[in-house]
């Protein structure tokens, strides 16, 4: 007896390994300006890349909010990791100054504490009202 399924189900077996592409931003910003151009749709550049349309749309919602304007101001981009690691070593620089700055302020209250210790052991009786 066999059981046949209502729902026929297709597999799709991969037998390739395919690497994603990856895309600088000079090249995402010249995509996305060639979809600007006259007679060129989303569809037509999408296609001469071998990309997906909807890919171009977040690179075009990107592009229009301002999230490639380091590569329209000609500006240096760094990677995001590098930031990371710069933000990351200016947290840790901030507590360290924080920390000195206590130091510094409780060795001041000490020194100060200390000179009025000193000058009551100089003269006892200035503690006390009286002089000599």
């Amino acid at each position: 007896m066999t059981m046949t399924s209502s729902n026929d189900q297709k597999i799709h077996v991969v037998t390739s390994v395919e690497r994603r592409r990856h895309w600088n931003s000079f090249e995402k910003k010249s995509i996305v300006e060639e979809t600007q151009e006259p007679g060129k749709s989303i569809s037509y550049v999408a296609r001469q890349h071998n990309i997906s349309p909807s890919l171009i749309f977040r690179w075009r919602r990107q592009y229009e909010e301002g999230a490639l304007t380091g590569v329209g101001s000609e500006e240096r981009v760094i990677p995001e990791s590098i930031y990371k690691q710069a933000v990351e070593r200016l947290k840790r620089l901030e507590r360290l100054l924080g920390q000195k700055t206590e130091e510094v302020e409780i060795l001041k209250e000490a020194v100060r504490m200390s000179r009025e210790k000193k000058q009551i052991w100089r003269n006892p009786y200035v503690g006390l009202g009286g002089t000599l």
